[in-house]
C-alpha cells in the first residue's frame, strides 16, 4: 500500500506540473558501472567496453537521445565542472577514450550525440558536520553489543547484490537500466534508510545522522540540478547512481520545479518526443 500510494502520488504531482508547462526531469538510476565499491553492499558490473555491451550501450544512448535533453546531469563533484569541460572536449576531439563509468558512457556519449556544449556537473559529497565518528552507525553498534542486529540488517543488502551481479551477466545492458530504475525496487530501496537510526540512542544516533546528512547530499545536489532549468522547455536528464533515485525524483515533484518523465518507455523505444 505504501509503494502504490508514494507511485500514485508522484504520478499526480507530476501530471499537474505538465499542466502548469514547465521543464522536464528524467532521473535514470545507475549501477556503477566502473565498480566504485564503496558502498555496504556491491553490485560487481562486468566491463562494459568490450564490443558486445558498447553495442548495448549505443542501442540506449541512441533510445535516450530521442528524448532531445538539452541538460545532462551527472555524478560528478560540481566544483570540478572545469575538468569535466576539459574532458568533454577531449572526447569530442577524438583525445579521450572513454572509462567504464556511466557518467563517460552515457553522460558524455549522450551529450556527444546530442550537440551539447556541456555535461553539467552536479555533485557534491563533501564532509558533513561533526566528526566522522557522528556518522558511524557500523561502527556505534560494534561498540554497543549490536552485531548481531547489524549482520540482521546488512544481510539483505549484500544478498540482493549478489543477486544482481549473476542477473547482469546474462542481460542486456537495457535490461539493466530497467532493473535499476523500478519504481517499486527503488521504493524498497528507500525503506533501509529507516533501519539506521536502530543503530543509536537518544543522546547519540549515528544512523539517524548519517541518514540525515545524505537527505542533504540529495538535497543539495538536487539544488544543482534544478539551476540548470532556466525555461520550460528545458528537458533535464539526471544520470546517477541508483540509490539517490527516490529523493532526487520526490525532490523534483514536491518542488514543483520539475514534471517527472519516466525513463522505461524511452529505454525500450516505446515512447516517442513531444
Amino acid at each position: 500500500m505504501h509503494r502504490w500510494i508514494s507511485a500514485t502520488f508522484l504520478a499526480l504531482a507530476s501530471l499537474a506540473a505538465a499542466a502548469r508547462d514547465v521543464p522536464k526531469m528524467m532521473f535514470l538510476g545507475s549501477g556503477h558501472l566502473a565498480n566504485h565499491n564503496r558502498d555496504v553492499a556491491n553490485t560487481h558490473v562486468e566491463d562494459v567496453r568490450t564490443p558486445a555491451r558498447q553495442a548495448e550501450i549505443e542501442q540506449m544512448v541512441a533510445r535516450l537521445a530521442a528524448w532531445k535533453p538539452t541538460h545532462i546531469a551527472i555524478e560528478y563533484p560540481y566544483a570540478k565542472q572545469a575538468e569535466l569541460d576539459k574532458r568533454y572536449a577531449d572526447y569530442r576531439a577524438g583525445r579521450y577514450t572513454l572509462s567504464a563509468d556511466e557518467t563517460d558512457q552515457i553522460g558524455l556519449r549522450l551529450a556527444k550525440q546530442l550537440g551539447l556544449p556541456r555535461v553539467d556537473a552536479v555533485d557534491w559529497n563533501g564532509d558533513a558536520p561533526g566528526k566522522d565518528a557522528d556518522y558511524d552507525w557500523m561502527a556505534w553498534a560494534k561498540a554497543h553489543g549490536k552485531t548481531d542486529l547489524l549482520e540482521k540488517t546488512v544481510a539483505p543488502w549484500k544478498a540482493e547484490a549478489a543477486k544482481e551481479t549473476e542477473y547482469l551477466k546474462g542481460h542486456s545492458v537495457t535490461d539493466w537500466y530497467l532493473t535499476w530504475n523500478d519504481p517499486k525496487r527503488m521504493n524498497e530501496d528507500a525503506k533501509g534508510y529507516f533501519e539506521l537510526p536502530l543503530f543509536g540512542d537518544d543522546t547519540n544516533n549515528p544512523g539517524a545522522a548519517w541518514v540525515g546528512q545524505w537527505y542533504a547530499r540529495n538535497l543539495r545536489i538536487f539544488t544543482h540540478i534544478r539551476a540548470l532549468a532556466t525555461k520550460p522547455g528545458d528537458r533535464v536528464l539526471v544520470v546517477y547512481g541508483a540509490g539517490h533515485g527516490p529523493h532526487l525524483r520526490k525532490d523534483a515533484v514536491e518542488s514543483n520545479v520539475f514534471e517527472l518523465v519516466e525513463p522505461q518507455p524511452w529505454l525500450t523505444g516505446k515512447a516517442t518526443a513531444r
